[in-house]
């Protein structure tokens, strides 16, 4: 299934990290709770960005920097999804 991409992808990754550098160390969050942490981007639908923002998290998530404590941000099963390569 094929989905957008966020308008400004790289901002919109950069708010994601930013917020999972945040969660503390022994604690996790949900791609869907990160998502809900951000407004909806200029131009996009409320309802749309509700439908597709865990999947852009996901995909900032797969994405992010070393310094970003990706194991802390899970699906919503209460699983860490595997990082692209590994």
């Amino acid at each position: 299934m094929q989905y957008p991409s966020p308008p400004n992808q790289q901002r919109y990754y950069e708010q994601v990290w930013d917020l999972a550098r945040q969660v503390p160390h022994g604690q996790v969050v949900t791609y869907g709770q990160v998502a809900q942490m951000i407004s909806a981007p200029a131009g996009v639908d409320p309802q749309e960005y509700k439908a597709w923002s865990p999947r852009w998290v996901g995909d900032a998530m797969a994405a992010c920097p070393d310094d970003v404590p990706w194991q802390r941000v899970i699906n919503a099963q209460g699983k860490i999804s595997a990082r692209p390569g590994a």
